[in-house]
């Protein structure tokens, strides 16, 4: 009898293992065909990340073509629900989890007319061009081929998207007209008079050795005359459309609530970028808590400085002192270079695991240096070569105080964005899907957390450098406020200027540049804070659950070794592998007794 069993038990067990497996390659086959519809139909995004074959195109955003992505995207969605997820181990059925959740939230914006929103100061084609130009590599002569082809269908592309723009207005769906201003200025720079000064040409160089100077300046004449006679020529149509008709009848309102539907466009968009359930309200009142509880951290840091004055003296004195700003661009690059060499011996002790793809520090290319940001980061492509990038703003240096410096470095560069999506691009034997899928929440959190970190790395020695921090910190605190004031809550551009600065240090350029940026990108920045919060909460329960056991380089490893993940996946998970990891560790130790 018992051999009867035995039997039937292995039949079963090997019928459940050959499910499993059936439906496991089920799944990743359809990862396939997820991921190369993701790359074909935004083939920028594809060269981002290193994916064969798309290095010689432009996304086609006609509506035309935008419907049937959707179709597809929604035919994916089906075909993932229709497999038995109860089949697959733990891993496999966290990727659907993933996979299911990313194609949802993206369909379900689809209620929203996120298309025709192409154009403001920080992004669109007057940037797109010269950018993904300059991130293509360069090993081989189809390398420069493809970048030829892709010159070539840049009229192409421009054309498109001034079509798309004036559907856009025709329905008056349009960002704020405050968020174009700088528009026309940044195609002026792509476009200067002296062709060969045109960041358009600025790739067409370092050819491998492979290539003959004959074959080289072929490329470049080509080159050339393509800008010439296609490029320039697309670029001033744009901007003929840009100042006669698109910009002086764009929406002159700031808020998202105030388009068609716009109230739950930006409940979704807060919903999506936070990965959270917190509604806008929530959101808004936490960050006036968050506010008023850093505020008194700064105070405290003024009173330790020995600064005899108030706050709104002190915001001034770092503001406008010579002594925190550097003279030249190099010299501001160099200093950010060497904060990063200072961290590096500092992440051992902090983390168990480091990537091991490079990053350098540069600076955000002059034609769209002064709408953007103070810095930024760009992943890079072991495939391709690419190193990872932490670019910084290097205009107008009279507003780069040296005192943001640390923070800033910290989050953009190591233990920041580098670390963590290097990590996840590192992920061993995962899916190129899954190593790509992207959370604000968990993503902007980490730079902001990482930034935290710099206390536990003998940075912020100085009344000035922790002031930076903090002046940070609370920037994402007011981004709460501000945010969720201006899109849903009835607040002005001035009143949101106003609050940012009498709470931080932040140059008034800044100030009005970030102000810019929260109303051509809704929500984006609530997820910052939303996720440093989840990351410190985290570290606490953990800290209390293991006492004298946590390990911090276990736990920040603990962290990353399923790439980035929504927030309430993170908390979940966090908790199941801080109590496993307790397990095991008293396991270890009742047997060593």
């Amino acid at each position: 009898m018992q051999k009867v069993i035995a039997i039937v038990f292995a039949v079963l067990l090997s019928s459940i293992t050959h499910t499993t497996e059936l439906e496991q390659k089920a799944l990743n086959s359809l990862y396939d065909e997820i991921w190369h519809h993701t790359m074909i139909s935004s083939p920028t995004y594809a060269t981002y990340v290193g994916y064969p074959g798309q290095n010689g195109r432009w996304s086609d955003i006609s509506l035309e073509t935008v419907k049937t992505n959707k179709e597809k995207r929604r035919e994916f969605l089906e075909r993932l629900r229709a497999l038995n997820s109860e089949n697959l181990d733990e891993d496999s059925l966290l990727g659907w989890q993933l996979v299911e959740k990313n194609l949802s939230d993206e369909i379900d914006g689809y209620a929203f007319p996120e298309e025709f929103i192409l154009i403001h100061q920080r992004s669109g084609v007057q940037q797109d061009i010269a950018d993904t130009l300059s991130m293509m590599p360069k090993a081989s002569r189809q390398d420069f081929t493809d970048r030829i082809a892709r010159l070539q269908g840049a009229a192409d592309y421009i054309d498109q998207n001034i079509l798309m723009l004036r559907e856009g207005l025709r329905r008056n769906i349009t960002p704020p007209q405050i968020t174009l201003r700088d528009v026309p200025d940044q195609i002026r720079n792509t476009t200067p008079e002296d062709l060969l000064k045109s960041p358009l040409l600025k790739s067409f160089g370092n050819f491998p050795k492979s290539m003959s100077k004959d074959e080289q300046n072929k490329i470049i004449n080509e080159a050339i005359a393509i800008v010439k006679d296609s490029t320039y020529p697309a670029f001033a149509r744009l901007l003929t459309f840009l100042e006669n008709d698109y910009i002086p009848n764009a929406n002159s309102s700031i808020a998202l609530s105030d388009m068609p539907n716009g109230a739950n466009w930006y409940r979704h968009r807060a919903k999506r970028f936070t990965t959270s359930d917190l509604t806008p309200q929530q959101i808004h009142s936490l960050g006036l808590r968050e506010v008023k509880r850093i505020r008194k951290q700064m105070d405290n840091v003024i009173a330790e400085s020995g600064f005899n004055g108030t706050f709104e003296q002190f915001t001034t004195f770092l503001r406008t002192d010579p002594q925190f700003y550097m003279t030249s661009a190099e010299s501001l690059l160099a200093g950010y270079r060497d904060i990063a060499k200072r961290a590096d011996p500092e992440l051992a002790k902090m983390f168990g695991k480091l990537p091991r793809m490079p990053y350098g520090v540069i600076p955000i290319p002059d034609y769209a240096a002064k709408s953007q940001t103070t810095a930024y980061y760009w992943g890079g492509s072991s495939k391709d070569g690419r190193p990872g990038y932490f670019y910084a703003n290097t205009y107008a240096l009279e507003t780069r105080p040296t005192w943001e410096m640390e923070a800033l470095t910290l989050h953009e560069a190591m233990p920041g964005h580098h670390l963590q999506i290097s990590l996840a691009q590192e992920l061993p034997e995962t899916h190129a899907l899954l190593q790509n899928l992207s959370y604000t929440g968990f993503v902007e959190g980490w730079g902001l957390y990482a930034e935290s970190l710099g206390d536990e790395m003998g940075f912020y020695q100085d009344p000035y450098s922790k002031f930076g921090q903090l002046t940070y910190e609370m920037w994402r605190a007011v981004r709460l406020v501000v945010d969720t004031g201006m899109h849903l809550f009835g607040w002005d551009r001035q009143k949101s200027i106003d609050f940012f600065a009498s709470n931080t240090a932040k140059s008034m350029h800044d100030i009005e540049v970030e102000i810019d940026r929260y109303i051509s990108w809704p929500a984006q920045a609530l997820a910052y804070k939303i996720g440093e919060l989840k990351f410190k909460e985290l570290r606490a329960r953990a800290t209390e659950k293991l006492d004298e056991k946590f390990d911090l380089r276990s736990f920040h490893d603990q962290l990353h070794e399923k790439g980035a993940l929504p927030l309430d996946v993170l908390d979940h998970r966090t908790d199941i592998v801080s109590y496993t990891h307790l397990r095991a560790h008293e396991t270890k130790a009742n047997l060593v007794c």
